[in-house]
Order: structure tokens, then C-alpha cells, then sequence
């Protein structure tokens, strides 16, 4: 199950970040929203060691913690989306069918002329299509 999405801009600003839990978790996700950041400026900044590489937008599982998965991709404009989920079986191929989905929706809520490069996104279609791509994680391989 997804808790946790999120978009950070170029300069690590959050831009959107959306949880999706019951429970006062709000605070707790955004940590880890926000130490993922370190490691995907690692991977970026050191393609040797991570494994992907530069031209790959997919960044995979940046770290495991004992509750929470939590997996991160790239734009070619350096804005970071990151995906935090509780399942601890999910596949790849899940994964970079959400990342894709995700960022055909932050595409056309970036694309809307009323909106400013580089602030919150406010959104309520971006939301609903969010909420749709997090509901239907996981059900089919094909979007």
C-alpha cells in the first residue's frame, strides 16, 4: 500500500507531497520524504557506485526501513518524485508503471498556464488523478 508520494523540486523545495494514511503519520513520512533526498543527490552525484545511469530517470529502492519502502525517480528538469509504500514484495515493474503514470499527471498540472514554475502545486485535478494512480497501484501492469 502507498502512504506517501511526494514531488521536490531542483533545489530539494517540496512541491507537492501527499500521504495517504489514517494514523498522525504526516510528520514522520515527510522525514523520510526528506532523507531520501541525500540519497537520491548520491546516486545522481556518483552514477558509478549506484548502478543506474545518468539517462536512467527510474532511481529504483533508494533504502528499506523496517516499516517502509521507499523508491525515487528523476526528471530530466531534476524534480524528484518519491514513493513510499509499506508493501515489502513490490515489483519493479509496478513501480515504474506508477513513476510513469505520476509523471504524466505532474506534466499536465505543470503545463497549466496559471501555474508558477517552481511553487506548490495546488492542484485539485492533480490530486484526484494522484489519489486515482495510488488507488490503482498494483492492481494491473498496464496503465
Amino acid at each position: 500500500m502507498i502512504v506517501c508520494v511526494a514531488v521536490v523540486g531542483h533545489q530539494n523545495n517540496p512541491l507537492y507531497i501527499q500521504s495517504f494514511t489514517e494514523a498522525d503519520d504526516a510528520l514522520k513520512l515527510h522525514h523520510i520524504v526528506h532523507c531520501s533526498l541525500d540519497v537520491v543527490d548520491e546516486r545522481v552525484n556518483n552514477p558509478k557506485k549506484s548502478g543506474p545511469t545518468l539517462n536512467e530517470t527510474f532511481l529504483g529502492l533508494l533504502y528499506p526501513t523496517e516499516n517502509y519502502k521507499v523508491y525515487g525517480y528523476l526528471t530530466n528538469t531534476k524534480v524528484k518524485f518519491i514513493l513510499v509504500t509499506t508493501d515489502l514484495d513490490v515489483r519493479d515493474v509496478d513501480v515504474r508503471n506508477f513513476f510513469r503514470r505520476f509523471h504524466a499527471a505532474y506534466v499536465d498540472a505543470v503545463s497549466n498556464p496559471f501555474h508558477v514554475p517552481g511553487k506548490k502545486i495546488t492542484s485539485r485535478t492533480f490530486a484526484e488523478r494522484v489519489s486515482n494512480i495510488v488507488k490503482s497501484f498494483g492492481l494491473s501492469s498496464t496503465g
